[in-house]
């Protein structure tokens, strides 16, 4: 049996025979979109068929599989990698490298190799490599801004940031034309990727780009200033704020001009829905008014004088006979046919008047009074009606 000496000196084909993996490096960097190899190897006394086992460990995942090789046959696991791995080499060759086409960013990771064969020892740990991947991405075009107005004596920043990246992309910016110049600290800041310009002059005019770099690439945007004199500024400023006031007028108009419509429509509607109480009623003719009490208790004492005074003061009332007897004796018969009474004691006969209004109060003032002048029958000296 062959045995190390003393001094550490090695029997080959003893000492060396012990299984054990081999990594070319410990870390391997790949940018996203490209291939890559992880090299591994392994040293072994026995002839006999490996086992093979590379398994993935991610920060934010438990370790799993995703190739082996057991009893002569390659086996890939079902995972996103599936597509896009594989031994680089045959297993028997004693190299277990693997490659990874078009690499992505989450398949950055810690992947490990494990070996084992039947009729072989090894050393506790020695069986087992581990290489890191890191999958770099290149930074994303990035967007230029400006902040704050170009005009002479003015101060601006100019901004520059690119959605994606791995590491985390740094910043230049620089002015290409009409001439090169560089910016340094602290007018510019390269993790933010801000330019601070001061005091513009017109002669700070040109184009200024952005590139975004890392160790995945570069992208570049750009940005043209154009710095103009504080009259200029005036003129823009006064021609924004007299658009601003011009439409805020005409906003304001058209916003009275529909609250004016909408009141007046919702009065003409309220003034067709209401019931006026104070409104005047319709005047009824007079004369097709029914006279009020007091004016027919007026009207009858009114008759009842006129009545009065139709008759001669001292005169009896008529009779229902029809003759009389006058205060000499004699016999008088009934009135003629003219309707005219005899003389008497030889005075003549005047034919009575139409009786005036009482007390001598004239038509006009017993209009005013409520008074309504109504036809009385006439008496005859006999005692019938006319």
């Amino acid at each position: 049996m062959h045995a190390c000496n003393s001094k550490g000196s090695l029997v080959w084909g003893v000492c060396s025979a012990v299984l054990e993996v081999h990594v070319g490096t410990g870390s391997v960097f790949s940018v996203e979109g490209q291939g890559v190899v992880l090299p591994a190897w392994y040293t072994s006394r026995s002839q006999k068929k490996p086992y093979v086992t590379w398994l993935l460990d991610k920060a934010d995942a438990d370790p799993f599989q995703i190739l082996t090789y057991l009893d002569g046959v390659v086996k890939v696991e079902e995972t996103e990698l599936k597509p896009r791995v594989g031994f680089l080499y045959p297993v028997l060759t004693h190299n277990i490298s693997v490659f990874i086409n078009a690499t992505r960013e989450r398949d950055s990771g810690q992947y490990m190799c494990t070996v084992n064969v039947v009729d072989d020892a090894t050393s506790t740990g020695k069986n087992v490599a581990v290489i890191n991947l890191t999958v770099l991405v290149p930074p994303a075009p990035p967007a230029c801004g400006l902040r704050g107005s170009p005009a002479v004596g003015a101060n601006v920043t100019l901004s520059c940031a690119s959605e994606k990246g791995k590491p985390s992309p740094a910043y230049q910016w620089q002015r290409r034309a009409p001439t090169l110049q560089v910016f340094f600290p602290p007018a510019q800041d390269r993790a933010r990727g801000t330019l601070k310009l001061m005091n513009l002059s017109l002669d700070m005019s040109g184009l200024y780009v952005c590139v975004a770099e890392n160790q995945a690439g570069s992208a570049e945007c750009s940005i043209i200033l154009e710095v103009h004199s504080t009259s200029e500024g005036a003129i823009i400023a006064g021609a924004v704020l007299g658009s601003l006031g011009a439409l805020a007028t005409v906003a304001f108009f058209a916003r009275r001009l529909v609250g004016y419509r909408r009141k007046k429509r919702d009065g003409q509607e309220e003034a067709a829905n209401e019931i006026k109480e104070d409104a005047v009623a319709p005047k009824t003719p007079s004369w097709t008014r029914p006279p009020p009490a007091d004016a027919i208790s007026k009207t009858s004492t009114l008759s009842s004088i006129a009545g009065v005074r139709d008759r001669p003061y001292g005169a009896s009332p008529p009779s229902d006979t029809a003759s009389v007897l006058t205060a000499a004796g004699s016999y008088r018969g009934p009135p003629r046919a003219g309707g005219r009474p005899p003389p008497t004691n030889g005075a003549p006969w005047h034919p009575p008047q139409a009786p005036g209004p009482p007390g001598g109060l004239p038509p006009s003032s017993l209009a005013r009074a409520g008074a309504i002048p109504v036809m009385v029958p006439a008496q005859s000296r006999a005692g019938s009606l006319v």
